[in-house]
């Protein structure tokens, strides 16, 4: 009886072009890697349409006190915890709102934790430990799209009523079937036969910038392009806050800086204590008053002006 020819994943297929590379010049294998790369936002723009549906609805959760978690292992999971860990201070979320859950736990950000991608149970079990429930969305992320612990994960998460969504480089995997959002960006073969850290790494990291990002501006945590809830916790962050003021309304940068400071560094309040008229708590009451959404403040003042 003949067997049927076994048919690889794509980011686990040898691309012939690169078969040769350890005998390249160094400019060379730069060259080839750089073209390579280059191919990745095509892929990603292929996939928009997927990844808009899942962001959507994503925002409507989190608008509501829901969580983003992001669920990964080797490459894929640190890409997660990355990604989650910026976003406290880009848009001053609360750190328990977006979360990155990597297999083999936090010594698996600096180390491989042999197998603990292929423990299911423990992405079934990590999901239960944070309590997902309906109002969060949980975001699984593979390269292969086959890894049983972002699999499980997910799984556990769709069971449990949660919002799911599976981001691979592979078509018709475990990892899309078992999310309510398949995310499929196909990137090909690697330089480096196997080696996702590349351009499934890159492919994946330009997606959870979508996601978190889109989000957050859903949720109005940007006014406009401007980070107005960032975080001044360092000189370089400060001086940023003070231009983001100033450029809002138009005040002196001077001006800017002693009102920033006035309102405890707090960009929202800084703002709306310029256009208002306002001291900081009075400025902080209104802010409340709209849901501390910068945006309702400012138009209701055009529309009272």
């Amino acid at each position: 009886m003949t067997q049927s020819p076994v048919v690889l994943a794509t980011t686990e297929q040898s691309d012939p072009r690169y078969r040769q590379i350890d005998r390249l010049p160094t400019d060379e294998i730069a060259r080839l890697m750089n073209a390579a790369d280059s191919t990745v936002p095509a892929a990603v723009a292929a996939a928009v349409p997927q990844i808009s549906a899942a962001i959507d609805e994503i925002a409507a959760r989190m608008r509501q006190g829901g969580r983003l978690l992001y669920v990964g292992a080797g490459t894929s999971g640190r890409l997660a915890v990355l990604d989650a860990s910026e976003c406290p201070p880009t848009f001053g979320t609360d750190p328990e709102v977006v979360r990155g859950i990597i297999a083999g736990g936090p010594a698996a950000l600096t180390r491989s934790v042999e197998g603990a991608e292929d423990d299911a149970e423990a992405g079934a079990a990590a999901i239960r430990e944070q309590g997902v429930g309906p109002l969060d969305s949980v975001v699984g992320i593979s390269a292969s799209g086959r890894a049983p612990f972002v699999v499980a994960a997910v799984t556990e998460a769709r069971r449990l009523g949660a919002l799911t969504a599976g981001l691979s480089c592979n078509t018709g995997v475990p990892l899309s079937a078992a999310a309510d959002h398949p995310i499929e960006v196909i990137v090909g073969p690697e330089v480096v036969t196997g080696s996702t850290r590349l351009k499934a790494g890159t492919a994946q990291k330009l997606v959870l910038n979508m996601i978190s990002t889109i989000s957050m501006i859903k949720c109005g945590r940007t006014f406009g392009n401007y980070m107005i809830e960032v975080s001044a916790s360092n000189t370089k962050l400060v001086d940023r806050a003070a231009r983001i003021v100033g450029e809002i309304t138009g005040a002196d940068l001077a001006v800017a800086r002693r009102t920033l400071e006035a309102a405890g560094h707090e960009v929202k309040t800084a703002v709306v204590m310029i256009t208002r008229d306002l001291d900081a708590d009075e400025a902080r009451l209104l802010l409340a008053a709209y849901d501390d959404r910068l945006d309702l403040v400012l138009e209701a003042r055009e529309q009272t002006a």
